[in-house]
């Protein structure tokens, strides 16, 4: 089998932002443009109203949702899909068998759907049944099956393609000993193999059976060709002498009548732990993998699951295991490029490591195009300017960088859009929470953190009147609350900012005696001030680790 065709995976953190599926989008733009046309854009989790008010406004498919990297069937399957359509031969079938190298083949329909598995231990069983003297088995076969294996010359044929049983008969013994032996089977169901005999093919032809075969080559007499049509007796010269002949008719069955029926398939998106007992039991510990429409798309093995992934992965806009995407340290991690904190991820290999202390990871995507000398797509531009403004709240952030700045203008330029007009539309699309309800709205841009041990939660949302919000405070706080709890979290907190004066609140659900030790302004119970606080990662967050250090330190 080939070697596996690699994927790469272009994906951000868990309730992605609008910088996570911008950068996650623009990068596998920037690497397919630069040859490798292998990198997908994928995303972890839904998108938020924000992001796809940007992706609808300039027209670029949402990256893919890959809801967890948990390792699966397809993950893990050669890339080849080498079947058998049940009609074949199962001389055929094992020519195929042995071309392909396999020790398995899936049996098809017409359409592709799954049928049967065919190995050497289901149909070395059932020919056995066939040829076994004490047994009294009938050959499922027809008439271009048995032309298709013998690589015979047809003569007469009738109904070529209809399915039947019969018996095969050898025309070795006397003729008196023979026509008793015919004379005690239906003839109708019997095949006969002969030589050039003239009294034993007139004598067949006469009783009307379903097929005569003449072997080594031998032909037929006009007269007795004429009498077979009458009595619509096929009629086969095979090239090959009576015994073997004999010996490949067995084989001119339908291979759907030798595969193995018990074996079921799995599908690609199953999850690999729960195959691994199928696997060990079926038969040269292999599967049949199908598509959800019973298609199948290849095969799996236990060898399959011992070979490295067929999927890599880049991660932008991250880099702390908690905020990952499940299952992905099942995999080897090529790069990463954020503008956050170092956190605690580690890999098994070196890798491009691309961390900057900019407002947004697509500034650092951005000047990735202009460094590698590659032009940007006015769409692209267009997203990647939104990811920027999205995450500096149109520059106005205290995370916002003159490089931020710059590269703003670049793709302002490049795409003849007014960076306040666009940044004020972003806002207005992330800042819609009527209809919403508070499980969406938190879990739309929830990052997790660990600090001194403990685990927390915050949330953010931008929008022009954060009185809106805080009038649902006991809906949202009843949700903070369900997510602490379920996430066995010191607090959840949801960041609420006003992205007219540039000022923010803080809706929180904690531990009681952590509650004690804040020290931020409190507005009414569960809600505080955030005065001049905009940036979560830049301001928010440093904040929030004194507090729980001080908390800590009090225990």
């Amino acid at each position: 089998m080939s070697s596996k065709q690699k994927r790469v995976y272009v994906i951000g953190h868990r309730n992605p932002d609008t910088d996570s599926v911008v950068s996650a989008a623009a990068l596998a733009d920037l690497r397919k443009n630069m040859g490798h046309k292998e990198y997908v854009a994928a995303r972890a989790g839904k998108i938020n109203p924000q992001t796809e008010y940007i992706f609808n406004r300039f027209k670029v498919p949402v990256p893919e949702y890959v809801p967890d990297l948990v390792p699966k069937v397809e993950y893990y399957m050669p890339p080849t899909n080498d079947t058998v359509n049940c009609k074949t031969s199962l001389w055929n079938a094992i020519a195929k068998m042995e071309s392909c190298s396999t020790k398995v083949l899936p049996v098809v329909d017409d359409e592709g759907h799954y049928h049967s598995l065919l190995h050497y231990n289901a149909f070395s069983k059932n020919i056995l049944k066939i040829l076994d003297p004490e047994r009294s088995s009938a050959l499922i076969t027809s008439i271009s099956l048995m032309q298709e294996t013998l690589n015979a010359q047809p003569l007469v044929t009738f109904n070529e393609d209809e399915i039947f049983k019969c018996d095969i008969l050898v025309a070795a013994s006397q003729f008196e000993s023979f026509k008793q032996i015919l004379d005690m089977q239906a003839s109708e169901n019997s095949v006969v193999i002969t030589g050039d005999r003239i009294e034993i093919q007139e004598y067949c032809i006469e009783k009307g059976i379903r097929a005569l075969i003449m072997s080594a080559g031998s032909i037929m007499s006009k007269t007795l060709r004429e009498k077979a049509e009458k009595k619509k007796v096929s009629v086969l010269i095979s090239p090959y002498d009576a015994a073997t002949t004999a010996m490949l008719s067995v084989y001119a069955t339908p291979v759907s009548a030798m595969a193995d029926r018990t074996i079921q398939p799995v599908k690609a998106s199953d999850i690999v732990r729960r195959i691994k007992k199928h696997l060990s039991e079926s038969p040269s510990r292999t599967l049949p993998v199908i598509a959800d429409d019973a298609k199948v798309i290849g095969t799996i093995s236990e060898g399959d699951l011992l070979q490295e992934a067929n999927i890599d992965i880049t991660l932008v806009d991250h880099n702390e295991q908690t905020q990952a995407v499940e299952g992905i340290e099942n995999y080897k991690i090529l790069e990463i490029i954020d503008h956050h904190r170092l956190g605690n991820l580690s890999t098994r290999d070196p890798i491009t490591f691309i961390n900057k202390p900019v407002g947004a990871t697509a500034t650092i995507i951005t000047n990735l195009y202009r460094e590698n000398r590659v032009p940007i797509s006015k769409e692209i531009a267009s997203i990647l300017l939104s990811g920027i403004l999205a995450d500096t709240l149109t520059l106005h952030s205290a995370t916002t960088t003159d490089i931020d700045r710059e590269t703003a203008e670049f793709l302002s330029n490049v795409t003849n859009l007014d960076i306040d007009k666009l940044g004020l539309d972003i806002a207005q699309a992330a800042g819609q929470i009527c209809g919403r309800s508070a499980a969406e709205v938190i879990h739309q841009d929830m990052k997790e953190y660990t600090e001194d041990g403990f685990h927390f939660t915050v949330s953010q949302i931008e929008i022009d009147n954060p009185d809106e919000l805080v009038t649902r405070k006991a809906e949202f706080v009843k949700e903070l609350d369900i997510e602490r709890r379920s996430s066995k979290a010191l607090f959840c907190s949801l960041m609420v900012t006003d992205i007219t004066r540039l000022t923010s609140v803080m809706l929180i659900s904690g531990d009681p005696a952590f509650l004690q030790v804040i020290s931020f302004p409190k507005r009414e119970d569960s809600v505080y001030m955030l005065r001049d606080i905009v940036s979560r990662k830049k301001q928010l967050i440093p904040l929030l680790g004194e507090q729980i250090e001080k908390f800590s330190g009090k225990r």
